[in-house]
């Protein structure tokens, strides 16, 4: 310990003699340390992440996929995520393996719930809220803030609904008031009561950008949001984590539920068909780790996260080189002082560890700053990756985990640029180097030097190919031609069924809402559907034309009114649309896309066609739907979902065939707008809030979901996208900066050692420029070779991430041929001052040294 003392306060006076040196070191590894540490921050908040639960370690998820949200049919690949309610019960009955087995709501973010508390005075407001099991929080071990949770008896049929409240919701809309507990609210109209608030930063079972501020029982699902898909058996839409017992086997418990679900599904309706007979035998479920709860983000978001860890990797590897060329330059300098130690007796291992201690101390300095800038950094991304997200619950703060992470990033690093340097400057020979003079040859930098140099140059190349290829990538998706119009257009969402209104109670409600906005002085169109465009929305179905071969093809679709394709900018190019007399009770008709003709009819006029519906519950044999018009491909979820076929049906009119003995009008959910679209002739400041008040003037309960302007949303279609772009361009610029401070840094000193040579050469009559070229001639070989390395490199990393990127499948010459002449342009500055100071010595004085 004494020694080790005595090592650091020699250390220490070592780095106050140079602060230049030190700063700049300090500088560049908090640099590459933060970008670092913040990237981890974000990969620990999001996929790392457990649940805030009891134990989550025992938690185990019967599935592996991302399912969402109420699905029927089969799957080809036999594996099953999201299941029916009866299979969940089946599961919990014959799974004594799970302590407790709870389901819970797979696509609440896309049902909200409309939320009164009883009494006069109170404003309705639309919020997040969930379906669970009755044991759902007993399985996650958790006690309340305040009141209590679930029991058993609280799910049951006929019971009476009650929510458990989420404690940010508690904290933010009635300021922790306790007697909130056991008081009266209305959702969706119906009479409930709130019977505790959960703890105190449990969010839910998944990380989400808008978690539930309310639980139910789920067996009053129906009765709250009408949803006749709770007791259909061929519907799933739950997921299901449980806890296992000690000592469980899991791969037997696996083969075990496998098993049970094949023996539930062969009597269903839907493996009647033969296609789905074919498939059964493939049936099962794959257990997983249910500690860090549903993965529905994580699994959005791993790719990308991974992508941003590996290039902020690289940048602290180009960090790391032009640290360790600056510590060699310093070691060359102490050559005379280590010599001398050297003479007087001290042991190689000696000097060795005495300059390790000054890296790792750098380094260590250089990783509090780093966590620093990681803590503002990881803010920032946040920003980035989910604007306007209040309640999501990934922190940005450092965790014990990236404190950890940055404090042995920082001694590897220190070892790393550290190492190499110490060994040199201690191989140094006492006498040989006392003997020497200033004298020197061509050979001013060492190889390893010069070999840093070039990889620092190679891996700038590669992250400024990276940063070029998501940049175009971006300026490809953002600029398609979605076939909309976004100009003084707005979107707010909205849920009738949540406001109290029935399946025959809307014609007469979308008749007063349009009428109602087209009274508001600007409105030029107005139209409502199940949803719209570039939002994270999709209802599908298969597709049979009639009279012709079931094709097993399917289709998305849309349910809208007469205005709705003139408010989102979509034009008809065949037929017609919809129109006023396309009533609940007038025959059904439909508009199809390019795309549904290019996939069903090929060349011929599907006009007067009629299709329904493909698959066993379905009738097949008449066609539903009359085609009377046919519209443009306007692109729906994503740009990157392409040759996307799409059918249109009224808003009013059934979702599927009357004559079908499983359709019941009364609980035909697509019936529900859950947007408005509106065109203004000109932007209309504070529209919101009018049409917030047109809507409560219709009806109280009749709420906004979520006010955009239609190219917000279409902008937050790109919010990945942006993200990454952002962040490539800055770490290649990073690198590039680097890089060029590298190669400066290297050049000034070879410049420096070579000074008594370049006297002699302007002594002998060696013009100016002649001296710059030499010089340049150095500088330049090592960008080239550093681009011969990175160039192919470069090309082979776009390989792995071609996936993530928009319509590009190489590394196409304009972003190649930008990044090389951005890097030898740096490269040329880097170079050039030091080259003209070489070419401004003085040969007398230089010849004086010598």
């Amino acid at each position: 310990m004494r020694v080790l003392l005595q090592d650091l306060g020699y250390a220490i006076r070592q780095l106050r003699k140079t602060p230049g040196f030190t700063v700049t070191v300090l500088l560049t590894l908090a640099l590459g340390i933060g970008a670092n540490s913040a990237i981890f921050t974000l990969v620990n908040a999001i996929l790392l992440h457990h649940l805030p639960v009891t134990d989550p370690k025992t938690l185990i998820r019967i599935g592996d996929k991302d399912d969402c949200c109420v699905n029927s049919g089969w799957h080809d690949d036999g594996d099953y995520s999201l299941f029916a309610t009866d299979t969940y019960y089946m599961f919990k009955k014959n799974l004594p393996e799970f302590e407790e087995l709870g389901a819970m709501e797979s696509g609440y973010a896309w049902r909200p719930i409309t939320i009164r508390r009883a009494g006069p005075q109170t404003v309705a407001k639309s919020v997040i809220g969930t379906f669970v099991s009755g044991n759902y929080f007993r399985v996650f071990g958790l006690s309340p803030a305040a009141g209590r949770l679930f029991v058993d008896a609280d799910d049951q049929k006929g019971a009476a609904i009650t929510a458990v409240m989420s404690y940010d919701a508690w904290q933010q809309d009635y300021a922790g008031d306790p007697g909130v507990v056991g008081s009266a609210f209305y959702i969706n109209t119906k009479p409930a009561t709130i019977i505790g608030v959960a703890p105190k930063g449990f969010y839910g079972d998944r990380i989400d950008t808008n978690p539930p501020k309310y639980f139910l029982p789920m067996n009053s699902m129906d009765a709250v949001i009408g949803a006749p898909y709770f007791t259909d058996p061929d519907t799933q839409w739950a997921y299901v984590i449980g806890r296992v017992k000690p000592g469980t086997s899991l791969p037997a418990l696996q083969t075990k539920a496998s098993a049970l679900l094949k023996q539930q599904f062969a009597p269903l309706k839907t493996f009647t068909d033969q296609r789905a007979q074919k498939v059964l035998p493939r049936t099962h479920v794959v257990l997983t780790p249910g500690g860090g709860g549903i993965q529905n983000m994580q699994d959005g978001y791993k790719d990308h996260l991974k992508l941003l860890q590996w290039i902020a990797a690289m940048v602290l590897l180009v960090a790391c080189a032009n640290i360790a060329n600056l510590l060699l330059v310093r070691g060359m300098s102490r050559r005379a002082e280590l010599s001398i130690r050297s003479a007087l007796g001290a042991q190689r291992r000696r000097i060795v560890r005495q300059l390790l201690t000054e890296s790792v101390l750098l380094s260590m300095v250089g990783g509090l700053l780093g966590l620093a800038i990681s803590y503002f950094g990881a803010h920032a991304l946040l920003a980035l990756a989910f604007p306007n997200q209040q309640n999501m619950p990934v922190s940005a703060s450092p965790s014990p985990l990236v404190i950890g992470f940055a404090f042995a990033l920082s001694v590897v690093t220190g070892i790393l640029f550290g190492l190499a340097p110490a060994l040199m400057a201690a191989r140094t020979q006492p006498a040989e180097t006392l003997r020497s003079n200033a004298r020197t040859t061509a050979h001013g930098a060492s190889w390893l030097q010069r070999s840093l140099v070039v990889l620092q140059a190679a891996l700038s190349l590669v992250l400024l190919v990276a940063a070029g290829l998501f940049a175009q990538s971006l300026n490809k998706a953002e600029n398609v031609d979605m076939k909309l119009d976004a100009t003084n257009r707005y979107i707010a969402h909205i849920n009738p069924q949540a406001a109290g209104y029935k399946n025959t109670e809307v014609e007469t409600l979308y008749q007063s809402i349009v009428e109602r906005f087209h009274a508001i002085p600007g409105v030029i169109k107005v139209g409502l559907a199940t949803y719209t465009p570039m939002e994270e929305n999709n209802w599908g179905s298969g597709v049979k034309v009639q009279g012709e071969p079931d094709l097993n093809k399917g289709a998305s679709w849309v349910k809208g009114t007469p205005e709705y394709f003139d408010s989102v900018g979509t034009h008809i190019v065949m037929g017609r649309g919809f129109t006023l007399q396309d009533t609940l009770n007038a025959p059904p008709v439909a508009v199809v896309n390019q795309e549904f003709v290019k996939q069903f009819f090929g060349k011929r006029n599907p006009i007067g066609h009629r299709f329904g519906f493909s698959g066993p519950s379905k009738t097949t044999q008449d066609g539903a739907h009359e085609i009377v018009g046919v519209v443009e491909d306007t692109t729906y979820t994503s740009v990157y979902w392409k040759d996307h076929a799409m059918y249109f049906l009224p808003l009013v009119q059934p979702c599927c065939n009357v004559n079908d003995p499983e359709y019941h009008p009364d609980k035909d959910l697509s019936m529900f707008a859950g947007a408005l679209v509106i065109q203004t002739a000109h932007p209309i400041a504070g529209f919101e809030k009018i049409v917030g008040d047109t809507l409560a003037s219709i009806n109280p309960n009749l709420t906004i979901v979520k006010f955009q302007t239609f190219q917000q949303q279409i902008d937050d279609r790109f919010i990945e996208e942006r993200l990454i772009a952002r962040l490539t361009s800055l770490f290649g610029l990073l690198a590039l900066l680097l890089a060029a401070i590298g190669l400066y840094g290297v050049t000034a000193y070879t410049v420096v050692r070579r000074t008594p040579e370049i006297g002699i050469r302007m002594a002998l009559g060696a013009e100016r420029t002649r001296v710059i070229a030499l010089v340049m001639r150095g500088v330049l070989l090592q960008a080239v070779i550093g681009l011969l390395i990175g160039a192919p490199v470069a090309m082979l990393c776009v390989r792995y991430v071609k996936s993530q990127l928009y319509d590009i499948t190489g590394a196409n010459f304009t972003v190649m041929a930008a990044a090389i002449g951005t890097l030898a342009a740096a490269a040329a500055v880097a170079g050039i001052i030091p080259a003209r100071r070489a070419a401004s010595i003085n040969p007398v004085a230089a010849l004086r040294v010598e």
